[in-house]
C-alpha cells in the first residue's frame, strides 16, 4: 500500500551529510511505491511559535502566523509517515527543524481535544561522534515525543562520523536508509 510520506530536512547545508542520507531513504521509499514530499526548512521563512494558544481557528490555516509553514500544514496534513531528518547540533536537532516540530502544534489546536494526527515517523540523523551515548540525548528525545504524539517508530539511521560535507559518500548506512525507505508498510 502506497503511503504519503513528509520530510521535514533540518540541515542548513543544501549537499550536506543529511541531504545524503535523505537521498538514499528517498531512492528506497519511491521504489516501494510511497509518495515523498520534502522541505528544506533552510530555505523557507518558518518563525518560531509565539506560545498564543490562537491556532487551530482555521483548518486550512491553523496559525495565527503566515509563513511558509503554509505550505507544510496540508502535506503534514495528509501524510502518513513524517521524516524528522537533521544533523545533530549540541546534542539535538537543529532550530530549523524544532521550530517546524513547535508550529505544528496549530494543527493540533484544530481539535476541540488537543488530539495531534496520528503519524508514522522516522528519524535521519547525521553526527560527527558516533556512539550510542552521543546520539542517547536525541534518542530520549525522540522516543518521548512520539510517545506523548501517540506516533509510531518507522525507523532510526544514526549516523554517525560524518562531521565534514561528504564524510557519508559510500558508508554502508545509506543502505541503511534505503532500506529503511523500502521497508515503509
Amino acid at each position: 500500500m502506497s503511503k504519503k510520506i513528509l520530510i521535514l530536512n533540518g540541515s542548513p547545508r543544501p549537499k550536506g551529510n543529511t541531504a545524503v542520507l535523505i537521498d538514499a531513504f528517498v531512492c528506497g521509499a519511491e521504489s516501494g511505491g510511497h509518495s515523498v514530499t520534502r522541505f528544506d526548512l533552510q530555505k523557507m521563512d518558518i518563525h518560531p511559535c509565539l506560545g498564543c494558544f490562537g491556532g487551530g481557528k482555521d483548518p486550512s490555516s491553523p496559525c495565527v502566523q503566515k509563513d511558509a509553514m503554509e505550505e507544510v500544514y496540508p502535506v503534514y496534513r495528509a501524510a502518513d509517515v513524517v521524516v524528522f531528518a537533521s544533523p545533530m547540533y549540541y546534542w539535538s536537532v537543529t532550530a530549523q527543524l524544532k521550530t517546524a516540530l513547535d508550529r505544528l502544534f496549530a494543527v493540533t489546536e484544530c481539535d476541540p481535544e488537543y488530539r495531534t494526527p496520528q503519524k508514522e515517523c522516522v528519524l535521519l540523523m547525521p553526527a560527527e561522534e558516533a556512539s550510542e551515548e552521543n546520539f542517547a540525548p536525541v534518542v530520549s528525545y525522540y522516543q518521548s515525543l512520539l510517545k506523548n504524539l501517540g506516533w509510531k517508530n518507522k525507523g532510526m539511521v544514526l549516523a554517525g562520523g560524518v562531521m565534514h560535507v561528504g564524510d557519508i559518500a559510500g558508508r554502508p548506512v545509506l543502505t541503511v536508509a534505503e532500506e529503511l525507505g523500502r521497508s515503509i508498510v
